[in-house]
């Protein structure tokens, strides 16, 4: 089939909805198709366009043999709820002309977009329509409802519109996907026809990805002795993920109990801001955003992960980074509440505890840190569920079935 991909993240960026539309591409190419992208440049989670990337004009090239269009963008250097809108606005106006001609002139058998950016996503549907292509969206974050819910953005007339535009352009797809039973269901409460919706999870290549050796480089690097008790982050650090709490929760267990360490590993625009409010902790160590080859080693560096979510972000997303750490075999602690997406999932494989409560975290770091045959034993629960929910392989081969029906259909 001829795929025409449309989404604002891709590589060379190495995190979040860049690394899942990478693999996706790249899998589709692998497996018989022809695959042509059309992205922005790298900026993700620096919020910074890289300099041999920055340019006004169109820039193109090519990424394990797969042809790439790379539209100008505006990247606010702090993105703020106008500023964003601003951004994803550049990205849908810059995006249309490639679009059209590819279109028009490849002639693919599926458009397949991802959101963020909705914006992007209107003129697709209509555009595959017109060729006579099937027409895909895929949700990995319901932004609109995040922007106004985390309060990026506050005039209610403005989420009244905003809703409303999104309503129609989700109904306008041949099929709607997202990655968890309940940003399904919100599917439906938008309108989004039964028929049309798929559950299309992320991903972790457990065959790479695998329990391993604590005592690793990150701890020598930073000087942590063996028997320290490491509690990671890892991702990007922007305001949906309340990291503030991590450093609470260090602040907290800092003089009670200074075996253990927290790590919080990642970039994005909040990170200067955390940097500054745990200046004065001798618990709480950064490090930068980690390339691939590295990242299992970071995974198993950690005795516990930690997933920080903010109330109001509930069921808007389902944190990427989960598979990931299951696959390494370790238990996690979610801030989450109950019967949401995230806490579902790390039910039996880690501990939930309320939103905002940095004393709840602390608890269960400690509870954690205390009880090394329950870590072992969340753990080995988390690395099954890996192989059972989230691997790779056999997530892709069902898309794949999917998209052949698709083809089929037409």
């Amino acid at each position: 089939m001829r795929i025409l991909f449309c989404g604002i993240f891709y590589a060379p960026d190495l995190v979040g909805i860049a690394k899942y539309n990478t693999e996706l591409c790249e899998w589709l190419k692998d497996n018989g198709h022809e695959v042509r992208v059309l992205t922005a440049p790298p900026y993700y989670p620096a919020w910074r366009v890289p300099p041999a990337y920055r340019t006004w004009w169109y820039r193109h090239e090519l990424i394990h043999d797969i042809p790439l269009t790379r539209a100008p963008i505006y990247v606010p250097r702090i993105p703020s709820g106008p500023k964003r809108l601003i951004h994803n606005a550049s990205f849908a106006l810059t995006s249309a002309f490639p679009l059209v001609s590819a279109a028009l002139r490849w002639r693919p058998d599926v458009i397949f977009t991802v959101t963020p950016s909705l914006m992007a996503c209107a003129l697709i549907a209509p555009l595959a329509r017109w060729v006579r292509a099937s027409s895909w969206l895929h949700i990995q974050d319901f932004e609109v409802d995040a922007a106004f819910d985390l309060g990026l953005l506050r005039n209610k007339h403005l989420r009244d519109i905003t809703l409303a535009v999104e309503c129609r352009i989700l109904q306008s797809f041949d099929v709607v996907s997202t990655i968890s039973p309940q940003m399904l269901q919100r599917l439906k409460t938008k309108g989004v026809d039964a028929h049309k919706i798929r559950e299309f999870r992320n991903w972790i290549d457990t065959a790479k990805t695998i329990p391993g050796d604590r005592l690793t480089e990150f701890r020598t690097e930073l000087k942590l002795a063996d028997t320290d008790i490491i509690a990671l982050y890892s991702g990007t650090m922007s305001n949906k993920q309340g990291l503030d709490l991590i450093i609470a929760a260090a602040r907290i267990l800092h003089l009670e109990q200074p075996n253990i360490q927290f790590i919080l590993c990642g970039e994005g625009p909040h990170k200067s801001e955390l940097q500054g409010l745990a200046a004065d902790l001798s618990n709480v160590h950064f490090l930068t955003l980690q390339p691939e080859d590295r990242f299992a080693q970071l995974l198993n560096t950690a005795d516990i992960h930690i997933i920080p979510q903010r109330r109001e972000a509930a069921d808007l997303v389902l944190p990427s980074k989960l598979g990931g750490i299951f696959a390494s075999g370790r238990p996690v602690i979610v801030m989450a509440t109950a019967k949401t997406a995230l806490a579902d999932e790390v039910e039996g494989a880690g501990l939930v505890v309320p939103p905002g409560d940095a004393g709840a975290l602390a608890i269960a770091v400690r509870a954690l840190a205390d009880d090394a045959e329950l870590r072992h034993r969340l753990g080995e629960n988390a690395r099954r569920r890996a192989v059972e929910r989230w691997d790779k392989a056999s997530i892709l081969q069902s898309l794949h079935r999917d998209l052949k029906s698709l083809g089929d259909h037409n």
